[in-house]
C-alpha cells in the first residue's frame, strides 16, 4: 500500500484534515490558495456576507472554467480533424495523379 500523507487545508476560515497520496499535495495546496484568493476577490467586489454564497460562487467559477476548457478542447479537436482530412485528401489527389 502506498504511503499516505496527512495534511490540513484552510478554506474559508475552516480547517480540513485530509489523508492523501503525496503526489496530490501540491495540487491540493494550489487549489486551496486559488479558492482563498477567489473568496477574497468576491468579498471585496461584492457585498456578500454569507460564506456559503461566496463558496457557491467559487464552485460555479471553477466548474464553468472546466466546462469551457472541455468545449474549447472539443472545438480544437474538430478543427484538427478537419485539417487532417483536408491534408489526407490532398495526399490522395497527389498520389493518384
Amino acid at each position: 500500500m502506498a504511503e499516505q500523507l496527512k495534511i490540513k487545508l484552510s478554506i474559508a476560515n475552516r480547517v480540513y484534515p485530509l489523508t492523501i497520496a503525496p503526489s496530490q499535495e501540491e495540487g491540493l495546496r494550489k487549489a486551496a490558495k486559488k479558492i482563498e484568493a477567489m473568496i477574497t476577490q468576491f468579498e471585496q467586489n461584492y457585498s456578500v456576507r454569507d460564506k456559503q454564497d461566496v463558496l457557491a460562487m467559487c464552485a460555479l467559477q471553477f466548474a464553468s472554467q472546466v466546462e469551457q476548457k472541455t468545449i474549447d478542447k472539443a472545438n480544437v479537436s474538430e478543427e484538427v480533424e478537419e485539417k487532417l482530412n483536408a491534408l489526407n485528401q490532398l495526399l490522395h489527389e497527389h498520389i493518384s495523379a
